[in-house]
């Protein structure tokens, strides 16, 4: 299982240290218990990070000393011992936190496995170094990789490097600019890879003013799964700089981080209404009453009913009655009186509907064909719902203008009774399948890239042993030009569903 599993329901929180211990290895534990305190009664999970460079070798040997270039001077003076560091990495551990390292050379990558670190992080400055990564890619460890300044194309190909070596990683959106500004915090990134690196955890790492708490929670909501910042304290000769976060504004945002998630809710498709407001809302709906007189084994029709409040115990609403559900009385109702559920027999056609857009769905990709993604379904009952899969028909209409395409499905034993047009020339495409059609009465049958021209005025029908799905090309569709020879058929105005479904 990949170390990130937990990281779905409960964000991963990355806390760096960085050089905020300021070369103490007191310092160092200060801060870690500091921290560990400030995110007590939380159940936070988190990772102290620390930084590995080895600067014997990392800084080149003409520029050490060095107090005038900016990073030698600030990476000499925090510098730790091995022996050091390990100490805090044990520490950190005894602490209860997960431990993490960023190493920025290949010496500190074997220094981050001796050290026995949970985490191995991958720098920004280090999302394309390559000889570093391949040494990376020896390890064992779960990778964090941030991706700042990074071209997609630089994504891909780490991402590519790291899951063809079999690693278990995570990246991170991140602006390395210390403090980022909110105009330059580009959270959107956050959404590009989650929908592009599908699968693979996405992150955040941030460098925005710490009292910044709206950030970390926007993320959340998009969905990042692990949360990284620097944190510290701040000494008299070493305050804490603008980007790094102390013990009581970690507790803050970890507590934003908590609120956000609480806000979110659950990240599945089961959505629990909370029971306030399914009380609230019964409150307001109307319930189904009788305008007359009913007779116990009467069925039910809509002119039958009228919607009023107050809503009685049991008693069927408006959000429940649906033109698909049939319900017949097992009592007499007088003039004005609710219609208890107890009190009528119900069929819900409702669920015959989507039990039909299902096969629906099944033949029309069984069979090869791309539905548009948003699809308008026609179901042709010709005889009534209940005995569609004798006699009917699916239809999907693509396209109609001056010119129509449509897509038929007809399932395996079902048949569509004998009809013509007066305007409508229409060509039927076999796409899959074997289709039985009938031209004013002779037989013929269609296979896969069969086509058949039927002009106006010829009567013909259709059945299919195997199921079928054939391409209508036609002349604009006329809504009343399907005459039937089963006049019972033309006089039925409830032959047709409509259904929106997406493919």
């Amino acid at each position: 299982m990949s170390f990130f599993e937990h990281t779905k329901t409960q964000p991963l929180l990355i806390l760096d240290l960085a050089n905020n211990h300021n070369g103490s290895v007191a310092h160092g534990k200060r801060i870690v218990d500091e921290i560990r305190r400030s995110l007590d009664g939380l159940n936070v999970r988190a990772a102290i990070k620390f930084q590995y460079r080895d600067l014997d070798t990392f800084i080149h040997p003409n520029f050490k000393g060095r107090e005038d270039i900016k990073y030698v001077k600030r990476f000499e003076s925090t510098r730790l011992k091995w022996y050091e560091f390990e100490e805090l990495a044990n520490y950190v551990h005894s602490a209860g936190f997960l431990s993490a390292c960023t190493p920025f050379d290949e010496v500190s990558v074997s220094k981050v496995v001796e050290h026995g670190f949970d985490i191995l992080k991958i720098a920004s400055v280090s999302f394309t170094d390559w000889p570093l990564l391949e040494e990376v890619a020896k390890t064992s460890l779960p990778i964090i990789a941030s991706t700042a300044s990074a071209s997609m194309q630089e994504v891909d190909r780490v991402a590519s490097f790291l899951t063809n070596r079999g690693k278990d990683f995570a990246l991170l959106h991140c602006v390395a600019a210390y403090p980022t500004a909110n105009s330059d915090l580009q959270l959107n990134r956050i959404d590009v890879l989650i929908n592009r690196y599908q699968g693979i955890p996405i992150g955040y790492s941030t460098h925005e003013n710490p009292d910044n708490m709206v950030a970390v929670q926007m993320v959340v909501a998009k969905g990042a799964q692990i949360l990284e910042r620097h944190v510290g304290i701040g000494t008299s000769g070493a305050p804490l700089n603008d980007y790094s976060s102390s013990p009581e504004t970690v507790r803050a945002w970890a507590q934003a981080i908590k609120n956000a998630l609480e806000m979110c809710g659950r990240t599945d498709r089961n959505f629990v209404p909370v029971p306030a407001e399914i009380e609230a809302l019964r409150g307001l709906r109307r319930g189904a009453f009788v305008k007359r007189g009913v007779m116990n084994g009467e069925r039910l029709r809509v002119n039958d009913v009228y919607f009023a409040i107050p809503m009685q115990e049991n008693q069927v609403s408006a959000n429940q009655w649906s033109k698909y559900s049939a319900r017949t009385l097992s009592s007499d109702l007088s003039t004005n009186d609710a219609i208890l559920n107890s009190k009528v027999h119900l069929v819900e056609e409702q669920e015959v509907v989507w039990g039909i857009v299902r096969r629906a769905r099944a033949l029309f990709v069984g069979s090869g064909v791309t539905l548009p993604q948003r699809a308008d379904l026609e179901i042709s009952h010709h005889f009534g719902l209940d005995k569609f899969y004798e006699t009917g028909l699916l239809m999907v209409t693509v396209v109609n203008r001056e010119y129509c395409k449509k897509l038929l499905g007809v399932l395996p034993g079902q048949i569509h009774p004998e009809q013509f047009h007066n305007k409508k020339e229409e060509s039927f495409h076999c796409l899959s399948g074997e289709l039985d059609l009938w031209l004013n009465g002779e037989h013929s049958l269609m296979r896969p890239g069969d086509i058949v021209l039927i002009q106006p005025g010829v009567r013909h029908r259709f059945s299919s042993k195997t199921g079928c799905v054939i391409e209508e090309i036609s002349s604009t569709h006329f809504k009343d030009d399907s005459h039937y020879t089963d006049q019972s058929i033309s006089q039925n105005q409830n032959r047709k569903t409509f259904v929106t479904f997406w493919a």
